[in-house]
């Protein structure tokens, strides 16, 4: 039990104190993991496409099991999902961290075990979405999930720029073990919340039912659809960017693993620097002043292309960061504030499969892209991807009008085309 002398703020209790905590953990623990996996395969003999290959194998299970996964979120408890899956990454990461120090790992094996960590996160992640926009309420939504992020960004920070350096220094697989240590320290702080607030499910009709019913949910809001699509390009060249072409450049121009992850770990710092002024800027409209937000993610792919001096890219990948970073925060406010609480796990998990649906294909055609048009056309053609999706979806009026609303108002009911209205719908929460 969580002491009620604890310095935390009033409205940060046991559930959003846990999940804080081990999220940072696993935080820590994946951005060195993400570019541990890249160099092994790397040091296997692997070349571009190889790379592009094992995280497309990560991503690919996530298409195929988000939306099972969020709708057994919210049938069963949440927190069992999460630690459950927390057990799977934790043994596929063990696994891949053995071959790696034992011997020369194979590419199918690597996208094996890959898989089923991508797969552990396709049921991990609508149920920890849900759990944590449950776990505060009203007027304290928008500093929680900001300093949520800010903390976990922070993880970020050093779990890249630790994990570049001891990739450099001992190895990816020892990497890859301290992710897998990471994910079972985390379980076992997720096991211990409290989920007696939430109310017991009423029976449904099916899985099939819960699936139409949240997709009824999502479609009859045209700010979340939006966004959705515009992230899943956004995402998807991202990924490419981040997995595949930057740790060829920096293999090729910037010195290796060690100046990548602190360029991965200068991003984090800039998210999390975002996250602090999440804590005190409240946009009125939420989602027109996140989306504003997005443009400068597209600077990291073009200074990549150049490319710039290592200094530059530190700088400009601090910059995209942070600005992402009010993005976000209002996201999730935005979700808080709109989405009823017994069908956040179903929402988050179109949401997630829509992010995320379009990164296995880029991932995987990273490797022949670069051979057929170069990597610096390939890296400008990302830029320009992100800068357009952004820009169209600034045409959806609902993107360009959705209003925070005051603590007590009711959240929109699915059928409204107008995300500002409010007509008596299911409270925004239930706590």
């Amino acid at each position: 039990m969580i002491p009620d002398s604890s310095p935390r703020p009033s409205w940060a209790g046991r559930n959003y104190s846990l999940l804080t905590a081990a999220a940072v953990i696993t935080s820590l623990g994946a951005n060195g993991s993400l570019i541990a996996a890249a160099f092994a395969v790397l040091d296997a003999g692997g070349d571009a496409g190889d790379v592009g290959l094992v995280a497309a194998a990560r991503t690919l299970p996530l298409v195929v099991f988000l939306l099972i996964g969020g709708a057994v979120a919210d049938r069963l408890p949440r927190h069992r999902v999460m630690v459950a899956a927390n057990a799977l990454n934790c043994v596929s990461q063990a696994a891949f961290a053995v071959l790696v120090l034992t011997g020369e790992p194979r590419l199918w094996q690597m996208m094996l075990l890959t898989a089923l960590g991508g797969t552990g996160q396709a049921f991990f992640s609508p149920a920890a979405e849900g759990m944590l926009l449950s776990s505060v309420q009203g007027e304290h939504a928008g500093r929680a999930f900001a300093l949520f992020r800010m903390a976990t960004q922070g993880a970020a920070l050093g779990g890249a720029a630790l994990g570049g350096a001891l990739v450099a220094a001992i190895g990816p697989g020892w990497v890859l073990a301290a992710d897998a240590a990471c994910f079972a320290l985390a379980g076992a702080c997720r096991a211990f919340l409290d989920v007696s607030h939430i109310p017991p499910r009423e029976p449904g009709t099916g899985l099939l039912a819960d699936l139409r019913d949240g997709w009824a949910e999502f479609i009859g809001r045209p700010w979340l659809w939006g966004i959705v699509v515009q992230f899943s390009l956004v995402n998807a060249v991202v990924a490419a960017a981040n997995s595949v072409y930057g740790p060829l450049v920096a293999r090729d121009s910037l010195g290796g693993a060690g100046p990548w992850g602190l360029a991965l770990g200068a991003f984090g710092a800039g998210t999390a620097a975002g996250a602090l002024l999440m804590t005190r800027y409240r946009p009125r409209r939420l989602l027109l002043a996140g989306t504003l937000s997005v443009f400068p993610l597209a600077l990291p792919s073009a200074a990549l292309a150049v490319p710039v001096p290592v200094g530059v890219l530190y700088g400009v990948m601090f910059l995209a960061g942070a600005t992402v970073e009010i993005f976000g925060v209002s996201w999730m406010t935005a979700l808080h504030q709109e989405i009823p609480e017994h069908k956040l796990s179903r929402v988050s998990a179109y949401d997630w499969l829509g992010s995320v649906a379009l990164i296995p294909l880029a991932t995987a055609l990273a490797g022949p892209a670069q051979s057929t048009f170069g990597r610096t056309p390939a890296l400008w053609g990302t830029s320009a991807l992100i800068a357009t999706a952004t820009a169209l979806v600034l045409l959806i009026p609902d993107i360009r009008g959705l209003r925070r609303r005051d603590t007590g108002e009711a959240v929109a009911p699915h059928t409204s085309t107008d995300a500002k209205s409010v007509s008596g719908g299911q409270p925004a929460k239930s706590q």
